[in-house]
């Protein structure tokens, strides 16, 4: 079993890593994924995701977009994933939780990182506020 802590790690690369070892079998675990970064300019990223939440409606049945951080994080991750409706993508699929936050049984066990040093973005959290 993987432990991988998304505090100040880009997205994509957090997102590749766990499809790449979910696709392995291993069990993953990913924490923080508020703190997690993704990278672009700010207000247009904001106002894409704004977009995509409000297409819904009477005409339009989907894709719903979530709004909820462990949700984006995991859909990211969803999207690296072979198909993940069949086969080994669905096994893989599985195989992956996400957090908000660190929960209490986890904080004594050492997790992955990848943070960036150097990156300016913002952070999953700013997007989900309402």
């Amino acid at each position: 079993m993987k432990f991988i802590d998304a505090k100040d790690a880009p997205l994509g690369r957090v997102a590749s890593y766990v499809a790449k070892e979910a696709l392995k079998g291993e069990e993953v675990k990913v924490f923080n994924c508020s703190e997690a970064i993704i990278t672009g300019r700010f207000e247009k990223i904001k106002s894409d995701f704004q977009i995509k939440r409000s297409r819904v409606g009477q005409s339009q049945k989907g894709p719903k977009h979530p709004a909820t951080s462990e949700k984006i994080v995991k859909r990211a991750i969803r999207g690296m994933l072979p198909n993940f409706r069949v086969g080994r993508g669905r096994e893989a699929f599985k195989k992956i939780l996400c957090y908000s936050s660190t929960p209490k049984e986890f904080e004594e066990v050492k997790k992955e990182s990848f943070a960036a040093k150097k990156i300016k973005a913002s952070r999953i959290k700013e997007f989900t506020k309402k």
